[in-house]
């Protein structure tokens, strides 16, 4: 019920107020196990990125936003769960790993943090992992503008683009292949924005 009524007022704030484009988003499943992959600008990207999708959207997020009970609560009800930043974090892996293998979508920014130039950074190999542990599609999201949002400009022009699935063939002992694929998701993440750039 909550995730639903956030995802009523978001509709509002980005379909209505900021008019923001979707492109592509008869790309994304409608059921089954798949991760959305996306560059993050802000933290406006996460309810951004879910809000025009026709399937709820799990998310992981840093720890430390789970010191409040109360905040915890209402992060946890938008299917959000904890994740220790820069460690191999076996618990949120593995949670990950049920989420999709259950056949719910889950939400990753591959770069781990947001981007303080608004440029794309390199990608972690968490979600090459994550991939190669459960075979599921990757969707490649390119958000843009949400950096924006409240700047120099009131209400920017904000964007999604959901581009075709990517699927992980490699062994999943292959570090340097994990890591590879990992980062071929961020360049079809810019070569999506790029392509947006282009033609709005």
């Amino acid at each position: 019920m909550f995730y639903s009524i956030m995802k009523f007022v978001c509709h509002l704030l980005f379909g209505v107020v900021f008019r923001a484009r979707v492109v592509g988003i008869e790309n994304v499943p409608a059921e089954g196990g798949v991760i959305i992959a996306a560059n993050h600008l802000s933290n406006w990207d996460p309810p951004f990125l879910g809000t025009f999708l026709n399937r709820e959207i799990c998310y992981m997020a840093k720890e430390e936003l789970f010191k409040n009970p109360i905040f915890a609560a209402a992060i946890r009800a938008l299917h959000v769960f904890p994740v220790k930043r820069g460690t191999a974090d076996k618990t949120a892996i593995k949670h990950a790993v049920k989420l999709l293998k259950d056949g719910q979508c889950l939400g990753i920014f591959p770069e781990g943090t947001r981007s303080k130039t608004g440029e794309l950074g390199k990608a972690e190999a968490g979600v090459g992992l994550i991939t190669a542990m459960t075979k599921a599609p990757v969707i490649p999201a390119a958000i843009i503008g949400t950096n924006k949002i409240f700047g120099e400009k009131m209400f920017p022009q904000l964007g999604v683009v959901y581009g075709k699935p990517m699927y992980f063939t490699g062994s999943i002992k292959d570090k340097e292949a994990l890591a590879e694929f990992s980062q071929s998701i961020m360049t079809e993440i810019k070569a999506l924005r790029d392509s947006y750039r282009a033609n709005n």
